[in-house]
């Protein structure tokens, strides 16, 4: 029988980076919702090292939530939730509430609704204080941070126009908009970024 685990090169490189920043972030209990979880890897190790939070991971992909849910059995861990099938760009998603929403590399591969809805979903999900987590590339000031982030920046438009490294500013926006403070950003590594987002009062 195969093994459905997947394995992204990148998580074992940036998953220790990701953990210092959620560890500072992250309340000491509640419920951590993972949007486009991918191969799982990211919420395995999260949870591991986070006991005393409830770990939901969530992808669209069928193969991919076969991944995670596989690397839960192997992990044995009890605060690690079976995979749930969400569409960041869909309504409604099938949670109703969360003390944070994570996005770890999804908003520069996928189009500006998915975004959009990312946005909106946490808006329903979280309550005063909730984090929203954002990981991954972005211009900032109007800029690329590396002449790397901006070759791939070209890769991904070529692939596809409605993919691309988001502008901090322009995910800020739609984030106030949706009741969010600024983000609080910070550098990681290989020229990511993270950002973070509290939910304002209504």
């Amino acid at each position: 029988m195969s093994d459905p685990r997947r394995y992204a090169p990148a998580t074992l490189r940036n998953r220790d980076a990701i953990l210092a920043v959620l560890e500072r972030q992250l309340p000491a209990r509640g419920l951590v919702l993972e949007l486009a979880s991918g191969s799982g890897e990211h919420a395995v190790h999260f949870a591991a090292r986070l006991p005393g939070l409830d770990f939901q991971p969530s992808d669209p992909d069928a193969a991919s939530r076969a991944s995670i849910d596989a690397w839960r059995e192997s992990a044995g861990l009890a605060n690690l939730r079976r995979a749930l099938a969400i569409d960041a760009a869909s309504a409604p998603w099938p949670i109703e509430a969360a003390d944070a929403v994570l996005c770890i590399n999804m908003v520069h591969i996928a189009p500006w609704s998915a975004a959009c809805g990312l946005i909106a979903g946490a808006e329903r999900i979280l309550s005063k204080g909730g984090l929203l987590y954002l990981y991954g590339p972005f211009q900032r000031d109007g800029r690329h941070t590396a002449p790397s982030n901006e070759a791939f920046d070209r890769d991904l438009r070529a692939r596809d126009p409605a993919w691309g490294v988001r502008a901090i500013g322009a995910v800020a926006a739609l984030a106030a908009a949706a009741g969010f403070s600024p983000p609080l950003v910070e550098e990681m590594p290989a020229n990511n970024l993270s950002l973070s987002f509290r939910r304002l009062p209504a």
